[in-house]
């Protein structure tokens, strides 16, 4: 049995707040800087290259590449052999949000509750996902999800009788229905059986995934290819106005389902899909 502290817990989720919200996974990064290179369109060009400009100011000046610093999505794998000592591990993750968005300056944008509002005045309470698994480490993952792109992310009940177009369909009118308006060029994390809520929480993972991995299935990486063909065909383009960059990568994470229901979620991330690993 290994014993790791919540102080421990608290401290690596407020550096993986800041980092990642200060500088993006080196692959996004690369492949917005590439993009730059071989987007058709003049006008998005230009954009792309500001985007890059936005990078390097960014890390250059050690603030956030966006001002929507997002909501904090947590994803836990606790090792069966870990003892957690010192408190609650879920308040220590919400210690550490806490933490990270007061000490690193970031905006804090959640609210008490959906309806009625009032902002919280620290980030928290966090999203949690937390997973037991064989071993005796912990490892973090920290997604901020800003909610420009996230309001455009999308759920379908599809029934097994729909075909791999209907769902590339799906996939592409969902980047078509948002525009500009998620911030592209996007990366789109796409969940695909379970049920309901599985297939979202498939499509969020999907999102932390790097962008330059093709999904370990054959199968599944050439769905991924013809959906990301699709929707840079819609001239959507770098923030919207036109061009053959909409998508930097299409991610599919599945997982079985029930035999009469398909479930495919997307989840649009933008082009500053944040995320940062850590093991303790």
């Amino acid at each position: 049995m290994r014993e790791i502290s919540t102080e421990q817990i608290s401290a690596e989720v407020a550096r993986l707040c800041v980092e990642t919200n200060r500088v993006l996974p080196a692959d996004l990064e690369k492949s917005i800087r590439s993009a730059s290179q071989t987007e058709t369109s003049p006008l998005g060009r230009e954009v792309l290259s500001g985007l890059g400009e936005n990078m390097d100011a960014a890390r250059e000046l050690n603030l956030p590449v966006c001002q929507d610093t997002g909501m904090a999505v947590v994803f836990a794998e606790v090792g069966q052999d870990v003892h957690i000592a010192g408190g609650s591990f879920e308040d220590a993750v919400a210690e550490g949000v806490r933490r990270g968005y007061r000490d690193g300056l970031l905006r804090c944008s959640v609210v008490a509750d959906p309806i009625r509002r009032g902002n919280t005045g620290d980030n928290t309470p966090p999203v949690l996902h937390a997973r037991l698994v064989p071993g005796d480490h912990i490892r973090l993952t920290v997604a901020p999800k800003g909610f420009g792109s996230e309001n455009m992310s999308r759920l379908c009940m599809f029934t097994p009788s729909a075909s791999e177009d209907d769902l590339i369909g799906f996939v592409a009118e969902t980047v078509k229905i948002a525009g500009g308006k998620p911030c592209p060029p996007v990366v789109l994390g796409v969940g695909i059986g379970s049920d309901f809520e599985g297939c979202a929480l498939l499509a969020k993972k999907a999102l932390c995934r790097p962008v330059s991995q093709r999904n370990p299935d054959p199968f599944y990486a050439d769905l991924e290819s013809r959906m990301l063909r699709a929707v840079n065909g819609l001239n959507v383009g770098p923030q919207g106005f036109g061009g053959s960059t909409t998508a930097l990568a299409v991610n599919i994470e599945w997982y079985p389902t029930h035999i009469a229901g398909l479930p495919v979620a997307v989840n649009v991330g933008c082009h500053v899909t944040r995320h940062g690993t850590a093991i303790l």
